[in-house]
Formats: C-alpha cells, sequence, structure tokens
C-alpha cells in the first residue's frame, strides 16, 4: 500500500465520531492487558452503602449507567468537555441526576457544600485534594482509578512530545489528601501493554484522547505515522506501556 493510500485509511479513521467515554470501536483493534483488581466491582459496594453520590468527570455517563441499580437517592456528576456535558444531561438528568458543567484540576474549587456527599468517584478525571476533603462527609469515602501521568511515556516520545501531566502520580496525590483528611484505606499500582493491530486504530485512538500526543493529527504527524508503518511491517506489534493506579480513601472523624 502507498503513501497516499494509507493517508487516505488514517484521515478516514481520523475523522471518526467520538462521545462520551466509549471505545467499543476500537474492540478487536486495541488490547489493555488486564487490571489486577476491578474499579466497576469496588464502586458498586461502596455505592449500596451511601446516600449521596458525586461521579466526578463522568463523560457522557456511560460507566455511571451501568452501576444504575445501586445508585443512592442522590447522584450527582460533573463533566467539562461540552460534547460530554450534553450527551451526560441527555442520559442522566431524566433519570433525576444533577450534572454540572465542572471543570476539574489540582486548584480548581468545586460549587459543592461543605460535607455534601458520603461518597465521590473518580476515574481518570482531575483531582483538587483540598477541594474533594471539603465536599467529602466525614467517614466518607473517596475512590479513583488514575491513569499514571507517565502512562505511554514511550507513544509520546515515540512522536517526540513530552508527557502533558508528569505531575498526576501517586506520590503527587497522597500526600495531598493526606493534608486535606482523608486517609488512604487501599492503594494499588499496575503497569501492563496497551497493543494497537494497525495504526488505523492509533489514530483512532491519539485523536479520542488527545493529550497522549498534544496537537495530533494525521497531516502534522504524518512522517512519525509512516515511521510506525515500516516497523510494524518489520514485524514489530504496535505495543506502548501503559500505567494505571487505584486509591482508596475515607475522611477523618473528628
Amino acid at each position: 500500500m502507498n503513501e497516499k493510500e494509507l493517508l487516505k485509511i488514517w484521515k478516514e479513521e481520523e475523522e471518526k465520531p467520538f462521545s462520551g467515554w466509549d471505545f467499543s470501536y476500537l474492540n478487536g483493534k486495541m488490547e489493555i492487558e488486564p487490571l489486577p483488581w476491578s474499579y466497576k466491582a469496588r464502586a458498586r459496594e461502596l455505592m449500596k452503602g451511601c446516600s449521596s453520590l458525586l461521579d466526578m468527570g463522568t463523560g457522557g455517563g456511560e460507566l455511571l449507567l451501568e452501576m444504575k441499580e445501586v445508585w443512592p437517592k442522590k447522584v450527582t456528576v460533573t463533566e467539562d468537555y461540552p460534547p460530554n456535558v450534553k450527551l451526560a444531561s441527555e442520559r442522566l438528568q431524566p433519570l433525576g441526576v444533577k450534572v454540572f458543567d465542572c471543570t476539574l484540576s489540582t486548584n480548581r474549587l468545586m460549587p459543592f457544600k461543605d460535607n455534601e456527599f458520603d461518597l465521590i468517584l473518580n476515574c481518570h478525571s482531575g483531582i483538587n485534594p483540598m477541594e474533594t476533603g471539603r465536599i467529602l462527609a466525614p467517614r466518607g469515602f473517596f475512590f479513583t482509578q488514575q491513569v499514571h501521568g507517565l502512562s505511554t511515556y514511550d507513544l509520546t516520545a515515540f512522536f517526540n512530545e513530552i508527557p502533558p501531566y508528569p505531575e498526576a502520580t501517586p506520590e503527587f496525590y497522597i500526600p495531598r489528601l493526606h493534608e486535606a483528611g482523608i486517609n488512604i484505606r487501599d492503594f494499588k499500582e499496575w503497569s501492563g501493554k496497551i497493543t494497537f493491530t494497525d495504526i488505523g486504530a492509533l489514530v483512532y485512538y491519539l485523536k479520542a484522547i488527545p493529550w497522549v500526543v498534544p496537537g495530533f493529527s494525521v497531516t502534522s504527524h504524518l512522517q512519525y505515522l509512516l515511521k510506525l508503518e515500516r516497523q510494524v511491517k518489520e514485524g514489530k506489534p504496535l505495543s506502548f506501556t501503559a500505567r494505571r493506579y487505584l486509591i482508596e480513601a475515607c475522611k477523618k472523624f473528628d
């Protein structure tokens, strides 16, 4: 296949729609080695014992909807990506969920009352430890799964970029959660491989998660894609290093 034909295929992958946090299009095209834990299973257990829940960075509400049968009476979510805010609102508001357009980061405030939630979930979204401690009720739980700031560092480096959030590590967050009055009950780390079947699948992934290679596009990064294509023809797998970590914590009771 010549460069012109490859470019056409990759541009088609780049232009495919992506919404919420739904990677089903990559089923059979992308494989991540299994994590040694189940975020969803533990989140469901914690939900059964709570009365008020905040899901931080809910995306389009996909994961939350999978746990609908154990929702507490009060469910609130945040999201800041405009297409996902719209999607989450359409899906969740008819079910009585409050949807807040709220950006999450290490220093932004959140529009919630002190001690408002007895369970806060966060799957791959930003964390402000002090704000999390403020809005979490005493004896309430904070449960998060995070992408390590150096996850897929080798993929980012291949495109001559640097990881945009290298500080997003347990070494950064855990001491700050302690300072916010949140005690760590469980902590796990994992490192494994994420593998793509072809360059087109990788293109789709990089457009869906734009911070892996900042400013990525097929046109601007074509030389790197062609280099990867040559490596694939030589029999080298499209495999990169993925890293995740899990924190379960509980707010101190004074």
